[in-house]
């Protein structure tokens, strides 16, 4: 008789191990609701039209931390053979730029090949008559302040400059 009862043990055996991976799968399932329901929950609702926004949700993006104006100098001075007929002109202007953004000087020195080659071609463009009044260098400073925020955008996000100078013009 010994013998039957063991087959009988197994077989209940057998169904409390699958009554068992059923509450376990269950209690599974139960807790994987649970966690989304929490963390559905937990989660802000959007507001009505009615409601007030506050005013950080409609801010952009943090700018890099700001600090105090620096200037910073695009040496050595630019040199370029101006577009006049004959082309015997040329053209020498030293460039300073400001920013209040920390850490700024070093990235205009890692983009500075591309910024130079914007500024070189620009000033290129360029004739000695065309420069002559204050209006014309006023443009040509906007102009060579839009290149330089073009390449730090692309590269940073950031136009990263506020202002361009020249700190030096000369014609000839």
């Amino acid at each position: 008789m010994a013998a039957k009862k063991e087959p009988a043990a197994e077989g209940g055996g057998g169904k409390k191990k699958m009554l068992m991976m059923v509450v376990a799968g269950v209690l599974v399932a139960a807790g994987a609701g649970a966690g989304v329901a929490f963390f559905m929950g937990s989660k802000a609702t959007p507001p009505h039209a009615s409601e007030e926004v506050p005013a950080e949700a409609h801010e952009a993006p943090a700018l890099p931390q700001q600090g105090e104006r620096t200037y910073i100098a695009l040496e050595p001075p630019f040199v370029v053979n101006l577009a006049d007929p004959g082309g015997d002109r040329y053209l020498q202007v030293e460039v300073q730029v400001s920013t209040r953004i920390k850490g700024m000087e070093e990235t205009l020195k890692k983009h500075m090949p591309v910024i130079r080659n914007r500024l070189l071609l620009l000033f290129s463009q360029q004739t000695a008559e065309g420069l002559r009044t204050r209006e014309a260098k006023e443009a040509l400073q906007k102009k060579a302040l839009e290149e330089i925020r073009e390449v730090l955008t692309e590269a940073t996000g950031v136009p990263g400059v506020d202002d361009l100078y020249f700190t030096s013009f000369v014609t000839q």
